[in-house]
């Protein structure tokens, strides 16, 4: 479970934000919204984010993407790059380290994740735990110049000298320590509890763009529970399916370089061996008829609904964190709600995090709580900054007063500042 994260400098985002995840001492929908895995710690489901367009919402999302994947992906080379882009409209900002900071809940104990770096090197990584304590599990430097990292553990760490130095040998200076841990035969508790927690709780971000279908078709094919929850949530969502199926056919390769397969099969050629394609269908029933569509003949809502039912049903089962951009994609806005109140009454520790501009959904104060609402807005210098909307007082916005209206209006900043609609087009 996610408390915290900070970043800084990274994209557009310049001075350091925190999206938090620690509910504020409201207990509205408490019982729906707080998950409680030790007593006095209440973090929130779910953190939704609004902002205009260019505001860094989505930076918020590649920023939790980028040290996903540079700890699932570590470098084979030291002479590897890292690949991400600091602030870079100011010359003093551009050339300090990109900081990241976690701090979340996974078996029983808390981790703070602390990491610094450039586009060369990790220049700092730190690991705290606690069980009521906190206490140190490592500490990494790097030296620069000879390019060589240096790991200390904390006094409660116990691991053998040799392991110590496996593991030092390792984290090469572009590499971090959770990364190394991953190529060696070291048992670390904590450190198999951190990687995990990357490897199969953090979700990769869900982008507008992003293709569901391959995940879908494999939950259809290989879970039957998933199947049938799959077949409910469409029932729920007034889709009109009575059930999914998936076959396996055999084309040959005039078919496979038609314009006829490319246009209909694009995005649904999963290619298992040469020759064959994995296709799914979806049954209607129509008074006493069965009828079955392409899941590719199916509207487009249809099936943006269906690939974020897939995940999400990965996520209740599996207990992660589901995180998409401009949730309200291609979806109706009594689907987007639907889809919200099916996380919210299932989700046991699962967390949500998205970014959307539906903000109709702010009209929703009785599904809504003011901490699980998040604003990026554009400072003067182009930079990022996040804000909850429980940062508002009283002067500012009550508890009787409408969130939507308030946010319409500009009362709660984060939307783009427009201005003429008048082009002058009769100019040189």
């Amino acid at each position: 479970m996610l408390i915290n994260f900070s970043v800084k400098n990274f994209r557009s985002i310049k001075d350091k934000i925190t999206l938090s995840f620690e509910a504020t001492s409201d207990h509205t929908l408490e019982e729906y919204f707080i998950i409680e895995p030790r007593p006095g710690l209440r973090i929130l489901k779910m953190g939704i984010i609004y902002g205009a367009n260019a505001s860094g919402k989505t930076n918020i999302l590649r920023a939790l993407d980028f040290l996903r994947d540079l700890i699932k992906k570590p470098h084979e080379q030291k002479d590897q790059k890292l690949n991400f882009s600091p602030f870079k409209f100011d010359k003093e900002t551009v050339a300090q380290p990109t900081e990241f900071e976690l701090e979340f809940y996974h078996n029983d104990k808390k981790y703070i994740y602390f990491l610094e770096l450039n586009q060369t090197a990790i220049l700092y990584e730190k690991l705290e735990a606690s069980e009521g304590k906190r206490y140190l599990v490592f500490e990494r430097t790097t030296n620069t110049e000879k390019e060589l990292s240096q790991i200390k553990f904390g006094s409660k760490i116990k691991l053998p000298k040799a392991q110590k130095e496996v593991l030092n040998a390792y984290t090469l200076w572009n590499n971090t320590v959770l990364g190394a841990f991953k190529k060696t035969n070291i048992d670390l508790p904590e450190l198999k509890d951190v990687a995990d927690w990357f490897d199969y709780v953090l979700g990769k971000t869900i982008y507008p763009d992003s293709y569901l279908e391959q995940f879908l078709f494999d939950q259809i094919n290989n879970n039957p529970k998933v199947k049938k929850l799959l077949t409910q949530l469409a029932n729920y969502a007034d889709l009109s399916i009575s059930d999914f199926k998936t076959r396996t056919e055999e084309f040959s390769s005039e078919q496979h370089s038609s314009t006829n397969l490319k246009e209909r099969y694009i995005n649904v050629l999963y290619t298992h061996e040469k020759g064959y394609l994995d296709l799914l269908f979806l049954s209607h029933k129509v008074e006493s008829n069965e009828y079955e569509l392409n899941f590719y003949d199916e509207s487009a809502g249809t099936q943006r609904y269906l690939g974020f039912a897939a995940i999400l049903l990965d996520t209740l089962i599996n207990q992660k964190i589901l995180v998409i951009d401009e949730l309200e994609a291609s979806l109706h806005p009594d689907l987007i709600k639907h889809f919200i109140l099916t996380f919210i009454v299932n989700s046991r520790n699962a967390q949500l995090i998205a970014t959307t501009h539906f903000r109709e959904l702010l009209q929703e104060k009785d599904i809504l709580r003011p901490d699980i609402i998040w604003f990026t807005e554009r400072k003067q210098d182009q930079s990022t900054d996040l804000y909850s909307l429980a940062d508002f007082d009283s002067s500012v916005i009550r508890k009787t007063s409408s969130y939507y209206n308030a946010y319409k209006i500009g009362k709660l900043g984060a939307v783009p500042n427009l201005r003429s609609y008048y082009l002058d087009l009769d100019a040189n």
